[in-house]
């Protein structure tokens, strides 16, 4: 008997329909000769989020209470759209500012921002958009990251706020970030608080960035060279120098308090530097004293006392040979008549034209850094 039959196939197995959450709204508020690197790697994230995911997790818009196309610091511009009256509760409202944050005065901006801040939307100030925050008296007494170069100047503006030099803090209300790349660990960090680490992961392999870093993570280190490769004594040298900067700390003091002598000391800073411990101490006050100048209100005389200068004179000397610029021809880092900022040089090649120097002055015999005086103490004018 021919068992020749038609199999039916099994009835389907009901498939639950899987809820499909709205996504999550964030805005991006920008200001002109914002930073626009920092706002493309805080959006591409989300991007790459709602490219992995089967849905989009993730949707976002730019605002500017100063007009449609506004301009970054790299001369591109971008489209935003006007601020509305739509309520972001629930929402994460990042503002982003860079060059002219310090002046920025837009009290349309400032209202807006508390407005949302009170109707239950969560805010973040991108690197100088802690200026924002602050005038519009969201950053009371809570801990701030902003990117470290311009962190003196908002310290003076602002002296009751706490700085922390890291990538990122975060809040219920106010979270801060330094900006730049410290902006695509912010946003990988939230994205992992909303859809797991493994989300997370995903996308820094989709853009290439690992390890993710978490907030407390610094900003820098130390001149361009990667502070690893220099010994935790002089590691710490540095710190010392870097948080005594209105009082400096004389050569004796910093050696007394690291356990080490005189000469261990002028030997460790020779070997991973490259220069003396007072050639190091001026230089960091002079890089502190060209933030001041362009972000604060300080007169010449007071940034001059504010950076451990005791005479004007040797500070506006000092200044000129190091920077080739009076001090007062640099109030403004970049004026609304330049097509760029400017800000001439870096540390390490500072650093550079230092040991050049000394070797002119072994050879002819003479002083080799009329600037900083290798024999006189750091406060020693």
């Amino acid at each position: 008997m021919s068992k020749n039959r038609i199999l039916s196939a099994p009835p389907p197995v009901p498939q639950l329909l899987r809820p499909v959450a709205p996504p999550t709204r964030v805005s991006f508020v920008i200001v002109p000769r914002f930073n626009m690197a920092t706002l493309i790697t805080m959006i591409e994230p989300l991007r790459v989020a709602n490219y992995l995911a089967p849905e989009p997790l993730y949707q976002w818009e730019i605002l500017s209470p100063d007009g449609t196309e506004i301009p970054a610091s790299n001369g591109l511009s971008i489209t935003a759209q006007p601020l509305d009256d739509r309520n972001r509760r629930g929402e994460t409202i990042f503002a982003l500012a860079s060059w002219g944050a310090e002046d920025y005065a837009n009290r349309d901006l400032f209202a807006w921002l508390r407005r949302q801040s009170r109707d239950g939307a969560r805010l973040c100030a991108v690197e100088l958009g802690c200026y924002l925050l602050a005038k519009a008296g969201l950053l009371t007494d809570r801990q701030l990251a902003t990117h470290w170069s311009w962190a003196p100047g908002f310290q003076e503006r602002y002296p009751d706020i706490p700085l922390v030099e890291q990538l990122y803090t975060l809040g219920d209300s106010v979270l801060t970030c330094a900006g730049g790349m410290g902006g695509v660990d912010l946003m990988l960090r939230l994205i992992a608080d909303r859809h797991g680490d493994g989300m997370a992961g995903e996308v820094a392999d989709q853009i290439l960035y690992q390890p993710i870093r978490p907030p407390t993570a610094p900003q820098r280190r130390t001149l361009g060279q990667g502070t690893d490769q220099f010994p935790p004594i002089l590691r710490r040298a540095i710190a010392l120098i870097e948080a005594n900067i209105a009082d400096p700390l004389t050569v004796p003091d910093i050696a007394d308090s690291l356990g080490l002598s005189q000469r261990q000391l002028e030997r460790l800073f020779h070997k991973g530097l490259g220069c003396s411990v007072v050639q190091f101490g001026t230089l960091v006050r002079l890089q502190h004293a060209r933030v001041l100048l362009i972000a604060t209100k300080l007169s010449v005389r007071e940034i001059a006392t504010a950076t451990g200068f005791n005479a004007l004179s040797h500070f506006a000397s000092a200044f000129r040979k190091c920077f080739d610029r009076r001090p007062s021809d640099y109030r403004q880092g970049w004026a609304p008549s330049a097509a760029t900022p400017s800000w001439p040089g870096t540390l390490t090649g500072y650093l550079d034209t230092l040991q050049q120097r000394a070797t002119r002055a072994v050879r002819g015999k003479s002083s080799a850094f009329d600037f900083a005086s290798s024999s006189g103490e750091p406060g020693e004018e």
